[in-house]
């Protein structure tokens, strides 16, 4: 690598400047970052990187230092997520890299725009079994949106340029670009302003119609039990006013997918709540008799349809989306719409500033909406009993004095459904949770990214005691950054779901008792602070006392009833109407 006197590749303060400069490959990198708007990243060091990190502190990037690659994805992913901007995780060559694969599997299943930045084996060993060399590209190939292995230095900003590009536009995905060693040392003359994209396959068409609008509003005309159902794409998308707007204009009750949490007020009377295996009862009640569903940015996957040949059977559906292989994949729709969410709603406001032709479909909604009050009234309220610690009442208390601007991530397993089910914020982008790939580990790691895109907000993990332990290490990354992340363990000695499949529909449990360290000791280990709760009178104080740290991490052990179950539950197989509640909960469901 040449001397620093005789590069032209001064240190970054500010976006680069259109002008040629002769930089080695990891300044070219670094400064097409800053370029790129980035101002934190994920990730760890390693032998094929040592450039890059030797040039890193020259520019102006937060690089958080993690204990494992998988959580600087998941970290990238919190981040994102929380912000709307994508997110960047960076781990060395074999190990490294391969660390990444469930964090980017996670985030193309639940549509999430990150960057992944890999160095691999100089290039002349590329295929040659070299110390540390993983295909990294070929392992990843089904699990990202888009990725590539820089062959010369001089394509090397052209590569990060679509790397951006692909990851935030269309369906938002992660996409990974892997550079050898000697890619990053080499060095060459470089313009960011006159980097151009060429991705002559890649294309983000809209095929929806002015016919299509209308199509849509002359089904609402006819509807009398209308619902919509709003997805993570809403999120994605912006299009959360548009939506909420149009709901208001037509009166129609609305439920929200576990990626679309957030993306309709909690507090607006037309919420109807979560919906799909442990949604609300008279939520899913509602889409099984609604004669027209209007699906928004939903990938209708199983966790959401329950037995898809039955779903919403009754209605004729309008399914709105960005990406054309979700219409028609799972479900047979009416109406499929593929487009710009935002887009096609700001047409249908447009048709609908006079709204007498929808005055005798208006009419309707009383009566619709006195049904599903029926539904939720017929329910029986949980009981939460002296002597025992509910989770369910532990969660509702976290988000009871939950600051309205803060953020909520999970892990993955029953406290993931309790907290969906009892989710009370009213701004997009709050709720932060596991979708598609269900990924244990990830509410730790994704509160991190979230506290370092907002430092100065309340950031609360509801978190599993099997989750939680899969991801711990990062407490130190935590302390070494100063974030106060709040890790609210609902402790209940078991792989909770897998038990509770294992109690209904199998003969006993089996590998699912799980023990946990002594988390007030393994919290100061790490420089936080840690607090023990086994009853309800306790929890309000220490929940309190625990959002007023804002120095350092905080546990807390809540110390539940071991064998709670989550109700409602769609059984596999089952239609969502057939769910099982907790006054008809049996085991005549097993195997």
């Amino acid at each position: 690598m040449a001397a620093r006197s005789e590069l032209h590749c001064p240190p970054a303060s500010h976006p680069i400047q259109p002008v040629s400069q002769t930089c080695t490959g990891a300044e070219i990198l670094l400064n097409c970052l800053i370029a790129e708007g980035v101002d934190t990243m994920f990730g760890m060091p390693g032998g094929v990187l040592l450039s890059f990190y030797e040039a890193l502190p020259n520019f102006p990037i937060n690089h958080i230092l993690v204990r494992h690659e998988q959580g600087a994805v998941h970290m990238a992913e919190g981040y994102a997520r929380a912000t709307g901007k994508p997110g960047v995780a960076m781990a060395t060559s074999g190990p490294g890299a391969t660390n990444l694969v469930t964090g980017l599997a996670d985030a193309y299943y639940d549509s999430i725009p990150i960057v992944a930045l890999t160095g691999n084996v100089p290039s002349s060993l590329l295929g040659n079994d070299a110390f540390q060399e993983a295909d990294i590209v070929g392992i990843t190939r089904p699990i990202t949106k888009h990725n590539i292995i820089v062959r010369r230095v001089e394509d090397l900003a052209q590569a990060v340029k679509e790397a951006f590009h692909v990851a935030t536009t269309g369906r938002p995905g992660p996409v990974l670009v892997d550079i050898p060693k000697d890619i990053l040392l080499a060095s060459t003359e470089f313009n960011y302003a006159q980097t151009t994209i060429d991705l002559p396959g890649y294309h983000n068409p809209q095929t929806y119609t002015m016919q299509d609008i209308d199509a849509i509003l002359a089904l609402l005309k006819e509807a009398k039990q209308p619902v919509l159902l709003s997805g993570g794409g809403v999120i994605n998308a912006g299009a959360h006013d548009e939506v909420r707007t149009f709901a208001e204009r037509f009166n129609i009750p609305t439920s929200c997918s576990l990626m679309g949490l957030g993306g309709f007020p909690t507090s607006h009377p037309l919420y109807m709540g979560f919906c799909g295996m442990h949604g609300q009862y008279w939520a899913n009640i509602a889409i099984a008799n609604a004669d027209l569903l209007l699906v928004v940015g939903n990938r209708l996957g199983d966790r959401q349809t329950g037995k898809t040949d039955r779903f919403a059977r009754n209605a004729k559906i309008v399914h709105i989306d960005l990406d054309p292989s979700s219409l028609q994949k799972n479900v047979e729709t009416f109406l499929p719409v593929q487009g710009e969410i935002k887009e096609i709603f700001q047409h249908l406001l447009a048709q609908t500033e006079d709204m007498a032709p929808f005055a005798e479909s208006l009419t309707s909604r009383s009566q619709w909406f006195q049904t599903i009050d029926g539904w939720k009234t017929r329910r029986k309220p949980e009981i939460f009993p002296d002597g025992f610690l509910s989770p369910q009442f532990v969660i509702e208390r976290l988000f009871h004095w939950m600051p309205k601007d803060g953020f909520v991530t999970t892990e993955v397993g029953q406290h993931q459904m309790w907290a969906a089910q009892r989710f009370n914020l009213d701004r997009p982008r709050s709720f932060i949770s596991s979708g598609g790939l269900g990924t244990m580990g990830f509410g730790f790691p994704a509160a991190l990214g979230v506290q370092a895109a907002f430092p100065d907000k309340t950031v609360l993990d509801i978190a599993g005691d099997g989750s939680f332990q899969m991801t711990l290490q990062e407490l130190a990354t935590a302390r070494d950054h100063g974030l106060a992340v709040k890790i609210a363990v609902i402790n209940n000695g078991y792989l909770g779901m897998v038990r509770q499949w294992q109690d209904k529909t199998w003969n006993r449990p089996s590998q699912s008792r799980m023990t946990s360290p002594d988390y007030i000791k393994l919290a100061e280990a790490y420089g936080g602070v840690g607090f023990v709760v086994n009853h309800p009178d306790e929890v309000d104080a220490v929940i309190q006392q625990a959002y007023a740290i804002t120095d350092r991490p905080v546990i807390i052990d809540f110390r539940v009833k071991e064998k709670a179950d989550v109700y409602p539950w769609v059984p596999a197989g089952a239609a969502n109407e057939e769910m099982l509640t907790e006054d008809s909960a049996t085991n005549e469901h097993k195997n």
